[in-house]
């Protein structure tokens, strides 16, 4: 958007979510995205085959967000995304990110709000994240009712190798 948009509003466009995605049906959208969504300068992103990797367990889901394609010759743009691992009865929320244009159209609340949902639906008691400490999602998590549980000092390593303490956060469903 240049500056002399910024005075117009954005609609609001029409996103759907997307779940039960192979591995190999995840791993571009998701790469495309985590790579438009984190800063290298914390060092939370995830490489390729760190992702693909993750994806090919058989306990990890993903989410992923794109607005409604128009016609076959305009497919769905990928918009965000949330990877989860589920153990016994608690559930990790590995990674969720929205691309930077997608940010203010509560992409995140849609997909945080499904991962509780399909979590309560699959019997999950609690649901956990690492985050670094001055992410301000801080307040997102918050308004779900996460808590923090615990803290893990320079847990990341940005690219200068400044170090980043990583927040634990909680919720009981």
């Amino acid at each position: 958007m240049s500056d002399g948009d910024r005075s117009q509003p954005r609609a609001t466009p029409d996103l759907q979510l997307i779940g039960g995605l192979a591995a190999e049906d995840a791993i571009g959208p998701v790469m495309h995205i985590m790579q438009q969504a984190f800063d290298p300068v914390y060092g939370e992103a995830w490489n390729h085959s760190q992702t693909r990797s993750m994806l090919a367990m058989p306990l990890t889901h993903v989410l992923l967000l794109e607005t409604v394609a128009t016609s076959a010759d305009a497919p769905g743009e990928p918009v965000g995304f949330a990877m989860t691992r589920r153990v016994a009865d608690e559930e990790e929320l590995l990674l969720i990110a929205v691309a930077p244009k997608w940010r203010q159209f509560g992409a995140a609340s849609m997909l945080l709000n499904q991962v509780i949902d399909n979590a309560r639906k699959a019997g999950v008691s609690r649901i956990h994240l690492e985050m670094r400490s001055n992410n301000p999602a801080v307040h997102l998590y918050s308004k779900f009712g996460f808590q923090t549980v615990g803290l893990r000092k320079d847990y990341y390593r940005g690219s200068d190798n400044h170090r980043f303490d990583a927040l634990t956060l909680a919720i009981h469903l």
